[in-house]
């Protein structure tokens, strides 16, 4: 990430992004907790990329060199913790569960950010404790380092509705199946199929963003119909895709991993 800023202080504060708006690549000596108030944001790392909807927020560590990216028009919530004070204890960015108090705690404390009074350090203390409650969630998509796993990852991110296998992508770019299963494991820490269904929802994401129909959204991600694309999506998010655009959607946190 070239042109690389420094900002010693991570903001808090409420922002609006248009759709396809960035952020360029910047660290904090801060922490930093990302939320998408409507849309969905995009951090990108070195080590890859992580979205949150809704009813997701990402944490970024102190000294993270990152980016942002808007999928449709992003009400960005941006709340700044001291380096000394990280209730995750936690080192790499990751996305949390955000339920109906959380979400409330996060915009009341990024409303009025020069407010320093003790009913907003109260209000901080309360999102804290929630923020060490929340559960964590595997979305992300790793960056692949070796170029047989990445060549393989292009031509799924390319076509999400590319129903081949591993083998038969494998013999497409060159490496045999055995292999790149081992290689998914090895850099991503999940199998091909796992991988592939987080690759397929973040672009469902950025489709339903867009205000794509939910049963376009289905087809063009690679799901064999609407519904078997609605329950993946209500599993992995806490509500269902049709509710995206919602104003002030939020479901109940869940715990379920991406299968």
């Amino acid at each position: 990430m070239p042109n690389i800023r420094h900002t010693p202080t991570a903001p808090t504060r409420a922002q609006h992004l248009a759709a396809g708006q960035r952020i360029d690549a910047h660290r904090h000596d801060d922490h930093q907790i990302v939320y998408a108030g409507s849309g969905v944001v995009a951090v990108t790392t070195d080590a890859g990329t992580w979205f949150a909807p809704g009813t997701r927020a990402i944490w970024v560590p102190a000294g993270t060199v990152h980016a942002h990216r808007a999928h449709g028009r992003l009400d960005l919530h941006l709340v700044g913790l001291p380096a000394d004070d990280n209730p995750l204890g936690l080192d790499t960015p990751v996305v949390l569960a955000v339920g109906p108090l959380l979400r409330e705690l996060i915009l009341a404390y990024t409303r009025d950010p020069d407010d320093q009074g003790p009913e907003r350090r109260r209000l901080l203390a309360v999102l804290r404790d929630q923020l060490r409650a929340s559960p964590q969630q595997p979305l992300r998509l790793p960056t692949p380092t070796d170029p047989r796993l990445a060549a393989v990852c292009e031509l799924v991110h390319a076509d999400p509705a590319d129903t081949r296998t591993l083998a038969a992508l494998g013999a497409a770019t060159g490496t045999g199946e055995r292999t790149l299963s081992r290689l998914f494991r090895r850099e991503f820490g999940m199998t091909f199929p796992q991988w592939r269904t987080q690759s397929r929802l973040y672009h469902a994401l950025r489709m339903l963003a867009d205000d794509t129909p939910v049963t376009t959204v289905a087809h063009r991600c690679g799901w064999s119909s609407a519904s078997a694309f609605i329950d993946v999506f209500r599993r992995s998010f806490g509500y269902t895709p049709g509710a995206h655009n919602r104003p002030g959607r939020s479901g109940p946190p869940t715990a379920h991993t991406v299968e």
